[in-house]
């Protein structure tokens, strides 16, 4: 069978499409087992998530997270690099956009203070990186090893400074004090008022343009740019880049530092336009599910930004459930592992049938 007359949307989007269809199906029968219909579980989660303002603004908020940590895992793809750090580099992320809100939250305008916390959470997630990086292109050492290890570093750190540093005297939460509220990032319900249009108040901000536009800057970066060949070229043959004279150890460096500074860009979204503070934990797993977010889009920037949505209906959808169908949180978790398994592990369980056929009917069009 020859691939080359396979048409990329076969692979992109009806072998996507079908898995994930698969998945839903084996979530109906445990949605059976759990004696809920199925059909009023699909009809409940998709009114949750898409049935109302409030519903798509959280389903948008979450996707808005998706994208930043899927993005950093499939930039990291593109050169063969497996970035399992994305927890961690979203983690130090946090660091420096609320260092930038505590600091100068209450001292510079809102006009200077959004591009510094955007370059803080960057630079901190891009150094948070650098260090597995730097391993991984001048000693050797695997980046997966590295970068799941710096994850439990960067957890480790941000529980002392939360107790040691940030925490305010008399309180025994931990979590930072609340950033100055010019520090905010502003909601897209504000926005619509400004405009004269009422919206409900959802967690939905501005950092929802600013992840689209990094999924812009990625497929120009790396389909468009010097660099961005020689990272695919990398990915492709490590020995055949290196033979056409494109240095590895720079390739490598390069990469994720990118990946890094786009899994930083997270806390945007959660911190400064959320939760307003520092909190423990406040990336809750949104570095390890960018990964299957990768994988659903093909490492590919539009795939990714429909990943995220599915990923964040899976999120609003699964809360709606368990507060209708008072069934477990986790539920949403079990969700997202049948996605993960049809979509990642057995991606090409259906791929030669569905070529087979479609070459069958091609041929008896072109008969």
């Amino acid at each position: 069978m020859s691939k080359a007359r396979i048409p990329g949307w076969v692979s992109v989007g009806l072998l996507p499409a079908l898995n994930v269809l698969l998945a839903f199906l084996v979530s109906a029968i445990l949605f059976s087992y759990l004696e809920i219909n199925p059909l009023d579980a699909a009809k409940i989660m998709w009114t949750g998530a898409f049935g109302s303002e409030e519903g798509i603004g959280f389903t948008l908020y979450y996707a808005t997270g998706f994208i930043f940590t899927g993005l950093a895992v499939a930039v990291a793809f593109h050169a063969g690099l497996f970035n399992i750090g994305g927890e961690g580099q979203a983690y130090m992320g946090g660091l420096g956009v609320g260092l930038v809100c505590l600091l100068l939250g209450d001292v510079l305008p809102f006009a200077l203070l959004l591009p510094l916390a955007i370059i803080a959470g960057g630079l901190f997630g891009a150094a948070w990186a650098f260090i597995p990086a730097w391993l991984q292109a001048k000693r050797g050492s695997h980046i997966v090893i590295t970068t799941i290890m710096f994850n439990f570093i960067a957890s480790a750190i941000m529980a002392y400074l939360l107790v040691e540093v940030f925490k305010p005297a008399g309180s025994m939460a931990t979590e930072s004090r609340v950033f100055a509220e010019a520090s905010w990032l502003p909601k897209m319900n504000d926005l619509a008022a400004m405009v004269g249009i009422e919206m409900v108040r959802s967690p939905l901000n501005i950092s929802f343009f600013w992840a689209l536009i990094c999924a812009l800057l990625v497929w120009l970066f790396i389909w468009h740019t010097r660099w961005g060949y020689e990272i695919r070229s990398v990915g492709a043959s490590q020995s055949a880049s290196a033979y056409a004279g494109i240095p590895y150890p720079r390739v490598v460096i390069i990469t994720m530092l990118i990946s890094g500074m786009l899994a930083g860009f997270f806390a945007l979204n959660v911190l400064q336009g959320e939760l307003h503070q520092i909190k423990l934990n406040f990336v809750e797993g949104f570095g390890f599910t960018g990964i299957a977010v990768a994988l659903m889009g093909r490492n590919h920037p539009v795939g990714v930004i429909l990943a995220s949505l599915l990923f964040g209906f899976l999120y609003q959808g699964g809360a709606e459930l368990s507060f209708e169908f008072g069934v477990d949180r986790n539920i949403v978790v079990v969700l997202q592992g049948l996605v993960i398994l049809f979509c990642g592990a057995l991606e090409h369980m259906l791929r030669p049938r569905v070529e087979q056929i479609y070459l069958a009917l091609a041929a008896r069009k072109e008969a």
